[in-house]
């Protein structure tokens, strides 16, 4: 539909029609028969009123969704289709791993993929709108929904930002014909990861260089890539509830990011600023959300029972106007003028070569997402033959999938026992009810069963209700006794591998002393358990790499390995001083690094260089290294380029990501990677809010950690 329809159709509309195109409601408002359903009673929502709602949210399937369209649109005076959305997360009803799982791919191609293939899935039943990607950036795991997002680094953050954004959306992909695309809604703007204390929906506060520096870059790169709708955060910033932050809507937001699509608000967090005590009543919260430009309003009545007395003016008419055409402009951008249905009409069953290529993609994508963390004495990989102990609550356990699943079937999900039966192992398997908290009896069954194994592996970890969204948690240790079935099992046999599933870092320093191998498998998806036994059999080498650093204590927390410089800085000429920025019981630095990731073999770096160590601002410096396999296995690893910049107006990391690239060796091979740094990588946030770079010294390491990285040399920008 051209513009000048869209127009003519707003001049058409009431207030009241108006302001239902504002309000998003959830599917069991509805009714195929058009009677009152309690939730229309609960809010006392006329028939009228319902058949100028907006948007629906939380459909399951094609059927649903045909049925309440056409049901609105026999009712509906103007006959504007409704839209639907949903949380397509990290897949529909066949899930891949969760979002952290797929940061530790280091590849955004990989998310891309799964973007694509979750949204082919998701508007075949009827979505046209997912509330992803996650963008937040975080540092604290005691933050359940941590497993929603791409870690530590802003830098990689906003690359796979952009590959969700890209992978739901297309690439100049118009969604009016691309009908399995979805349109994204990135989220949550802005600062909800810094949840104080780790603790969901908890106060938020940070200086605004902060929020330029680490908040903003991953929003700004989804809106770059042209994401249809931001959705607003639960938490303060400034003191202000984010819903109600006309400042950090309106300046930041829309000013400075340039976005200029829908902004919807978090599930009734219109509402809750009473709760928050910033409104006093349904009316007020309206006007504030209103005023600071949310043009929807999630679940709750606010803008259907308040917003009207409010529009006294042109002014606030014509900012009425404003919201609305961005919603019918959406709608439009979908195509639903043309078609309400999106497609679905024409739908037709699934081939069985597209479901292939996704559960392809789903065990793929469990592959690359695994990190190796620990490898003792190369117990890994498992040899054809070997007598292996398969025991632990997560063995058997089809609670793999994660918790933003919904209607992800998990009777379907293929446990990490399933997988491992059928390779060529003499397997012994002793699983216990995953959840449940470990008796006497089960312990000391797993220390008769584990010793005379050659490898035991213990399945431990959380279950998908323990991470997630409103899961924090203040003791990231493993729970319900798992540590004491592997500080047990470790008395019997030394030869355990962990193999642990988990939304988030967790604690592990109490136990990674007491095993050999440690193979971090996330909520891996579908069809985790083929992954992990093609991971643990060597049929395919681990290649993740962490995106979120392993802490040795909650003490620590939040913690980043892009730690400012501080004027006491730890070092190891002083490391047994007081009077530095040290803890007296416990190291600064984390258990396991962001970026540590072993693999099958190893890489050597033999030789690396800069090419000049002068650049101007117009020119780019190449960094190459020389790459060597001598061990006897195929090698696959992640290379990454780190920068410290010595002298700068504003504190900054002692490291900062700025660079990877994968690179698969054949034993015994060598080659030549090369990194190209320009003048963009060498900015910074200054105290102005600007970003731009300084003149001087840069140093560069490279490695296959933050952590062990090493240093390649000093260059200076002129």
């Amino acid at each position: 539909m051209e513009m000048s329809k869209l127009h003519d159709l707003l001049q058409q509309m009431t207030i009241e029609e108006k302001i239902g195109q504002l309000v998003q409601l959830t599917p069991d408002f509805f009714s195929e028969g058009g009677e009152i359903t309690g939730p229309m009673q609960e809010w006392q929502l006329s028939a009228e009123k319902l058949y100028q709602i907006g948007s629906v949210l939380g459909t399951h399937t094609a059927e649903q969704v045909t049925s309440i369209q056409q049901h609105y649109l026999a009712n509906s005076r103007l006959q504007i289709p409704l839209i639907f959305m949903a949380d397509v997360i990290h897949g529909y009803e066949t899930i891949f791993p969760i979002p952290l799982a797929m940061a530790a791919s280091f590849d955004p191609q990989v998310v891309e993929e799964m973007a694509r293939l979750s949204a082919k899935e998701a508007t075949a039943a009827g979505i046209q709108v997912t509330f992803s990607p996650m963008a937040d950036y975080m540092k604290d795991p005691r933050w359940g929904r941590v497993l929603e997002g791409n870690g530590e680094d802003p830098v990689l953050s906003e690359a796979l930002t952009r590959g969700y954004v890209r992978g739901y959306q297309g690439r100049d992909a118009s969604l009016a014909t691309a009908k399995e695309r979805l349109a994204a809604c990135v989220k949550h703007f802005v600062g909800y990861g810094a949840a104080e204390g780790g603790r969901d929906y908890n106060t938020v506060d940070f200086s605004e260089l902060e929020l330029y520096q680490n908040y903003l870059p991953a929003f700004r790169g989804a809106i770059a890539e042209g994401a249809k709708l931001v959705m607003t955060a639960f938490n303060t910033v400034g003191g202000i509830p984010a819903t109600a932050n006309h400042k950090l809507m309106q300046n930041v937001l829309r000013r400075e990011l340039g976005f200029e699509g829908v902004l919807i608000s978090d599930w009734a967090a219109v509402m809750e600023l009473i709760a928050h005590r910033v409104a006093s009543n349904r009316q007020e919260a309206a006007g504030l959300a209103f005023a600071a430009g949310v043009d929807m309003d999630m679940m709750s009545d606010c803008y259907l029972s308040g917003l009207a007395p409010l529009l006294t003016t042109a002014e606030e008419q014509a900012k009425l106007d404003e919201a609305v055409l961005r919603i019918l402009t959406l709608k439009n951008d979908l195509g639903l003028f043309e078609d309400p249905y999106r497609g679905l009409q024409e739908r037709k069953t699934p081939l069985t070569s597209d479901t292939e290529e996704l559960l392809a993609a789903v065990e793929m994508t469990a592959r690359k997402s695994q990190v190796l963390l620990k490898n003792q004495d190369q117990l890994l990989p498992l040899k054809a033959g070997q007598k292996v102990a398969l025991m632990g609550p997560k063995a058997a356990s089809q609670d793999i999938l994660g918790a933003w699943s919904w209607i992800g079937k998990q009777d379907t999900a293929v446990s990490l026992a399933t997988g491992l039966q059928q390779k060529p192992l003499d397997l012994t398997l002793l699983p216990f009810t995953d959840g449940a908290v470990l008796t006497d009896e089960e312990i000391a069954q797993a220390c008769v069963t584990a010793s005379n194994q050659d490898v035991v592996l213990l399945a431990v970890g959380e279950t998908s209700e323990e991470a997630g969204e409103a899961a924090s948690l203040a003791d990231l240790r493993l729970s319900r006794r798992q540590q004491e079935l592997i500080q047990a099992v470790s008395q019997v046999n030394p030869n355990i591998v962990l193999v642990i599933y988990s939304g988030r870092p967790l604690v592990l320093t109490e136990v990674v002393d007491q095993v050999k191998g440690i193979l971090q498998v996330w909520f891996p998806g579908s069809r985790g358990g083929f992954a992990i036994a093609d991971i643990l059999m060597g049929e395919w080498a681990p290649s993740g790499k962490l995106p979120m650093s392993f802490p040795r204590s909650v003490g620590q927390l939040p913690l980043s390995y892009r730690q400012l410089s501080t004027g006491r800085p730890l070092t190891a000429a002083n490391k047994d001083q007081k009077y530095i920025s040290r803890y007296m019981d416990e190291e600064n630095e984390p258990l396991f690094a962001f970026g540590h990731g072993l693999t099958y073999g190893e890489l050597t770096i033999l030789d690396s260089e800069l090419e000049k160590e002068q650049m101007t601002a117009a020119e780019t410096l190449t960094i190459s290294v020389q790459l060597s396999n001598l061990s006897g296995t195929d090698c696959c690893d992640t290379l990454q380029l780190y920068l410290e910049d010595l002298v700068a107006e504003v504190a900054l990391p002692s490291k900062s990501l700025k660079q990877w690239q994968r690179v698969s060796l054949a034993a015994g091979d060598k080659t030549e990677l090369t990194f190209t740094l320009s003048e963009a990588d060498l900015r910074y946030v200054h105290g102005d809010l600007t970003s731009w770079s300084d003149a001087g010294d840069f140093k560069v390491y490279i490695g296959f950690s933050s952590s062990e990285s090493q240093l390649v040399g000093t260059f200076s920008l002129s």
